[in-house]
């Protein structure tokens, strides 16, 4: 019989080993390959292009080079040192990819072409790495099976890790899932090993978790979370009195090696000793050497546990006296740098940070119901039955899987964008819901009748009914004394007594039976949840395959077009432009002018100096005649997005108010720039109408609109208008050859390849003007009173409050819902709207109340709101949409507004984007309106305040 057992063993392990494949081939990888079918190996957005130029280089020049590179192609005149900027794991990866398949294997593959699979081939990974991490959290193989189906589809993680989506978190949540997985391992408990004593897994496993580690660091900055998760797992533990050598083992190993291998990476540097946010892993690091010396005087003396407790407390006031001597030496000294801005952002209620380059990129916006309905869908709401069924088993490495779940929620709620990291963890509980009722309902039925059959001669009966409870119970006793045990022998014996009756009920053949006909049904009534959620998660995974760089359009006639103005628009510049060209443009697209077009960008989207990007948005906002002045020292040519659906006139807002963040003479005494904008009635204002954008947008659409061609002449445009590139005549050749002049660059040490460029001389004067901007990080530094002026007077008008006012307050949230405002519905279309609509833009699309205003001045009964960051879109109108012309709720019908968050603003563009989950209009727009009916303005004889019109 021992035979027969043992082959159904190797049968089972097969098989789950089949089922895995399966999972990462059909499952995980099949639904991260929408864009690449539909639209080529083609790399996606912004940031991926930069990873893939950076990538590009490695391979072209080596590591040593690469870890040297000053890329002064970028951040025109300064430069960038990449290499000591830049988290460099998938690079590496990639490149190592690209050489095995290529020298080793033999398989012709282009290096774009690894990139763009790249994501995919990381998310199937991740995936078997999240199966095996849930299945040695749970001690269930069908848990692990479980986790890894929902993980190889769920949003959370398609989000980040699809074809063409060549983006840093794509390969780091595999490394994240690889460490999980071995620092769990390394918990595992060893029934040879006894009194607390450290086991070989915990060496070898620790070891393991280090070097992982190492990569996750190389290739994320997320690395933060995962260094500390582990650490409060650590902590748990011993507040919950499991300590025992193997945890000190196994974390100081991950600690040394893993510090040992990140601080090697340029980037980080001695950010683990020195930022605040990573020295709570130092600090549990030391505490655990502290109870791993009392532990070893225990057992070298046979100390009891209120002795021990005394070990502890020596030492530890020995180690706490040399640690506040240390802090007390070096704190004076700056050596410990503050909380960033993005960590302190999860302990506190979301506002506006008062920088405007800030609060210009919406990703920090907290995650509301919708948002994980969207991308956790049905494993939602399964998600939290796992967790309360995690703490039936008390075992180290499940502890790891409920404190993991706890800290991914809390920072996810704080922050939309963390909800990849709570993916993983919401896929495995998932797994353990799932797992619990088929290992009972099914396997364990199954071996029970199977053992009726062909019963084990080499155990007993009671052997056979511990299967379903023993793994549970060994780990448990971790570091348990043996007089305690012995004490509690009679109670236990009893308890045991009455669990095994129960369990030879439970194990009865009828009973199985039943457990069977129960899956049976279950499984029957589960089918229909389970189609909606594969459903789900093959429409995510399509909408955000959709590269942005590109996209599918309907012209007035019907026919479907692909749009591709943009990539015309740099290939244009790489095959008509000289290759030391210069091209300005705002900031967003830098990293495509460099990594498609091949070109000289001035700015992007790594956005480390405010300085510089506020100089940009002086010269954009500015008139010609001064915007040529200052771009002739500078580039060669300009290029702006037009034509809607993003542009950059929805983005002149933050250009300017950016740029009068620096330069206050821009909008003198007016942060938010309100004069560089839009009427009520979609006319520009008199500074709108002037500036250099606004003149290069609409050039040749109207015909009142007229530029200097001694200054600036028309070069090209894309085929839809949705790319202009304009040349910049009379460009300072001086200037030019003065920033290429490399004994004009400041290095940090003689013969250094670290050489900061420097604007040319004819800008000097320009520069002086300038006013630093204190970043929020710099919370330390003492700010002057103009200072707080300006952020007083930003977040007031931001509010909706405009002017500043003596004493104006926003209203409570609670307050604002008593109002009248009447919630109609949600829309994904402008043409969904009456044709009786007025527009306007600017703060009035991101503030209900003055979008009502705005109602009210045009007598008009409903608005429709479209949210942009700060600023956005409204109509007014007197007809009711219709009904049938309503979206689904969705994450992007409910982005609060910027004046009471208990209304919501719906979103625009990119402000869609971070939402999630927003499919573009017939348009090509990703637009959500939300509709509200307006109450009639009351009439007063008593003169009404400007204060109370901003208030709802």
């Amino acid at each position: 019989m021992g035979l027969i057992h043992n082959l159904c063993g190797n049968v089972a392990f097969l098989g789950w080993l089949v089922a895995f494949a399966a999972i990462g081939y059909y499952f995980a990888y099949e639904i991260r390959l929408y864009a690449i079918r539909e639209f080529g190996t083609v790399i996606h957005e912004f940031d991926p292009w930069f990873n893939f130029r950076a990538t590009q280089y490695l391979a072209d020049h080596g590591v040593a080079a690469f870890f040297k590179w000053y890329d002064y192609m970028v951040w025109y005149p300064l430069g960038r040192p990449v290499g000591s900027t830049i988290y460099p794991g998938m690079q590496l990866g990639s490149v190592a990819i690209w050489h095995f398949l290529n020298d080793f294997v033999g398989y012709e593959m282009s290096l774009n072409d690894v990139c763009c699979y790249v994501p995919a081939w990381f998310g199937v990974s991740s995936t078997i790495l999240l199966g095996l991490l849930a299945s040695e959290c749970s001690g269930s193989w069908l848990t692990g099976l479980f986790a890894a189906a929902i993980m190889s589809i769920i949003p959370a993680h398609t989000m980040r890790s699809v074809g063409g989506g060549y983006d840093n978190e794509s390969v780091a949540i595999t490394a994240m899932c690889g460490t999980f997985y071995f620092w769990c391992r390394a918990l595992r408990e060893d029934p040879t090993v006894k009194d607390g004593r450290a086991t070989r897994d915990s060496v070898v496993f620790g070891t393991i978790t280090g070097i992982w580690f190492i990569y996750m660091a190389a290739a994320w900055g997320g690395f933060v979370f995962v260094l500390n998760l582990i650490a409060i797992h650590a902590l748990v533990l011993v507040l919950l009195g499991r300590y025992s050598s193997k945890l000190h083992r196994a974390y100081s190993l991950f600690y040394v090696i893993g510090i040992a291998g990140a601080v090697q990476v340029p980037v980080i540097g001695w950010g683990p000793l020195r930022s605040l946010e990573q020295l709570g892993a130092l600090a549990a690091f030391v505490g655990l050497q502290v109870l791993e010396f009392a532990a070893v005087q225990r057992r070298a003396r046979n100390l009891d546990q209120i002795a021990t407790f005394k070990e502890v407390i020596k030492a530890g006031i020995v180690v706490g006296l040399v640690v506040a001597a240390v802090v007390a030496h070096l704190w004076p000294q700056g050596y410990f740098g503050p909380l960033s801005a993005r960590v302190r952002g999860l302990f506190v209620k979301h506002t506006r940070t008062g920088n405007p380059l800030v609060d210009s990129v919406a990703e920090h916006q907290p995650t509301n119901a919708q948002a994980y309905q969207q991308y956790l869908h049905h494993v939602y709401y399964l998600a939290p039955v796992g967790f309360g069924l995690s703490f039936l088993r008390w075992t180290d490495a499940n502890f790891f899987i409920i404190t993991y779940g706890v800290v991914a929620y809390y920072f996810s709620s704080k922050m939309s964008r963390l909800i990849i990291l709570l993916g993983p963890v919401a896929s495995a509980l998932g797994g353990v819901a799932l797992g619990l009722v088929a290992d009972q309902l099914v396997l364990y039925a199954l071996w029970q009748l199977f053992l009726k059959v062909f019963p084990d001669k080499s155990s007993t009966p009671d052997d056979a009914s511990k299967t379903e409870t023993d793994a549970a119970d060994a780990d448990s006793k971790s570091g348990k004394d043996k007089a305690s045990e012995n004490a509690g022998a009679p109670k236990k014996s009893a308890l045991a007594n009455a669990m095994n009756k129960v369990l030879s009920v439970y194990n009865h053949p009828l009973v199985c039976l039943v457990r069977i006909g129960l899956a049976v049904y279950a499984a029957r009534e589960a089918v229909p949840y389970a189609k909606e959620y594969y459903s789900m998660a093959h429409r995510m995974a399509e909408q955000m395959s959709q590269p942005q760089l590109m996209f599918k359009g309907t012209l007035r006639g019907g026919e479907e077009v692909l749009v591709d103005d943009y990539r015309e628009a740099y290939w244009w510049l790489r095959d008509n432009t000289p290759e030391d060209a210069r091209v300005m443009a705002w900031w967003d697209y830098g990293y495509q002018i460099t990594g498609i077009g091949n070109r000289t960008s001035i700015a992007d989207g790594n956005t480390w100096n405010h300085e510089h990007i506020a100089t940009l948005g002086r010269v954009l906002s500015a008139n010609e005649k001064r915007a040529h002045r200052i771009a002739r020292h500078l580039a060669d040519y300009v290029l702006v997005w037009a034509g809607g659906g993003g542009d950059d006139l929805a983005k002149s807002p933050h250009m300017a108010r950016i740029g009068n963040s620096v330069f206050p003479d821009i909008c003198p005494d007016d942060p938010t720039c309100s004069e560089f904008g839009f009427t009520s009635d979609g006319q520009p204002t008199p500074m709108m109408r002037k500036s250099l954008l606004y003149k290069l947008t609409q050039y040749g659409y109207r015909q009142e609109i007229k530029i200097d061609p001694n200054r600036f002449q028309h070069a090209f445009s894309s085929k839809y208008g949705k790319c202009r590139i304009f040349k910049i005549m009379k460009v300072s050749q001086e200037s030019k050859d003065w920033v290429a002049d490399p004994n004009n660059r400041i290095c940090d040490k003689p013969g250094g390849w670290l050489c900061r460029g420097q604007y040319p001389p004819a800008l000097k004067s320009l520069i002086e003007k300038r006013k630093n901007f204190a970043q929020l990080e710099d919370f330390n530094k003492q700010k002057s009173k103009d200072d707080e002026k300006y952020q007083e007077e930003y977040h007031k008008r931001m509010g909706g409050k405009h002017p500043l006012e003596k004493g104006a307050t926003a209203a409570d949230d609670k307050a604002a819902e008593k109002k009248s405002l009447k919630y109609v519905g949600c829309f994904a279309s402008e043409s969904n709207l009456p044709k009786d609509k007025v527009y306007s833009g600017g703060s009035k699309g991101a503030n209900v109340a003055q979008a009502r205003n705005f109602a009210w001045e045009k007598k008009k009964k409903f608005i429709a709101i479209s949210k942009s960051g700060d600023d956005g879109h409204v109509f007014a109108f007197n007809t009711a949409p219709a009904d049938s012309d309503k979206v689904e709720e969705d994450p992007g019908c409910s982005v609060p507004c910027g004046d009471y968050e208990a209304f919501a603003c719906g979103c625009a563009d990119a402000a869609c984007d971070d939402a999630g989950g927003v499919t573009p209009d017939d348009k090509g727009l990703k637009r959500r309106w939300v509709v509200y009916e307006v109450p009639p303005k009351k009439s007063s004889k008593k003169k009404v305040s400007k204060k109370a019109t901003d208030e709802l």
